[in-house]
């Protein structure tokens, strides 16, 4: 192979092609390939490592607590859970149909599992994601509004094709957090999709945040072409243990994409349940959950 080749396609940021060029010249003259069949085969290549190389870059943007796939979930130590409803959402049509859903239940019952998992999945069939906490959230908005910023941090939770807010309920949110959500879940509204989690029921929702219009402001836009999915049962990390309290929030580094993974293009698909908002109550006292998603 001519020295300048190589180079060439690296100017020409073809570095998959690059990468096969050799392995393929020798695999055409071993079988005879005719010049229309070697070229569809680095061109392949050079598709091949560009897909995986977005879908690295996409998952590393989504900032994922930890990567999870749905085939690594535990499905047989809660029955309850609605195994078809979750894997026709991993369908990821509800995305493209810019429609909601929400998961409700008690710490340690898969809500945060399942949401990143369905969240790789859109990833892995051409979308874009975000995945914050319901805390990481605010602590951004008021991080910008301490710099005077320029709506950058509003944009970048605009983007996404699906935004996932994890979390909700583990304690009450601080001052004007009931603000920034709503203008969020508002500018989405019937344009992007946005996938939430609860530990706590929603007529509590405007104590958590609270502000009880902006709550009930929140949840009628949401809901209003939301999936609900409700789950319950006991806490899979509590699963050997007799009696302990739910285990604290872990940090961890934004979770990378596997090693081989390839984007692909789910076939299945989902259903909408459109819920009506509850009606909100308000509390005289400032009560802190101390749960966890």
């Amino acid at each position: 192979m001519n020295e300048s080749v190589p180079r060439i396609l690296r100017q020409l940021r073809l570095s998959g092609l690059a990468l096969s060029l050799e392995i393929r010249l020798q695999e055409a003259a071993s079988h005879n390939l005719s010049h229309a069949e070697f070229l569809e085969l680095i061109l392949q290549d050079e598709m091949l490592i560009r897909q995986q190389r977005l879908l690295g870059r996409r998952v590393k943007a989504a900032g994922f607590r930890e990567l999870k796939t749905l085939d690594q979930f535990d499905w047989s130590f809660n029955p309850k859970i609605p195994k078809k409803r979750i894997y026709d959402l991993a369908s990821s049509r509800f995305v493209r149909e810019a429609r909601d859903v929400l998961f409700l239940g008690p710490p340690g019952v898969g809500k945060s599992f399942l949401v990143q998992a369905l969240g790789y999945q859109a990833i892995r069939s051409g979308l874009t994601v975000l995945y914050r906490s319901v805390f990481d959230l605010v602590r951004d908005f008021l991080h910008e509004e301490a710099l005077a910023g320029d709506d950058k941090i509003l944009a970048k939770y605009l983007k996404p094709d699906l935004l996932i807010i994890d979390d909700m309920g583990m304690k009450q949110l601080p001052r004007r957090s009931g603000e920034y959500l709503f203008e969020i879940v508002m500018r989405r509204y019937e344009v992007r999709s946005t996938m939430m989690t609860s530990n706590r029921p929603l007529e509590d929702w405007g104590k958590l945040l609270g502000d009880v219009p902006s709550a009930s402001a929140i949840l009628d836009r949401f809901l209003h072409h939301a999936e609900l999915i409700s789950i319950t049962g006991k806490s899979y990390r509590l699963r050997h243990q007799s009696a302990s309290p739910a285990d604290g929030q872990e940090d961890s580094k934004p979770a990378n994409a596997p090693t081989g993974s390839e984007p692909e293009s789910a076939a299945s698909t989902g259903t909408s349940n459109a819920q009506g908002p509850p009606t909100l109550r308000k509390s005289a006292s400032d009560e802190q959950g101390t749960c966890q998603a």
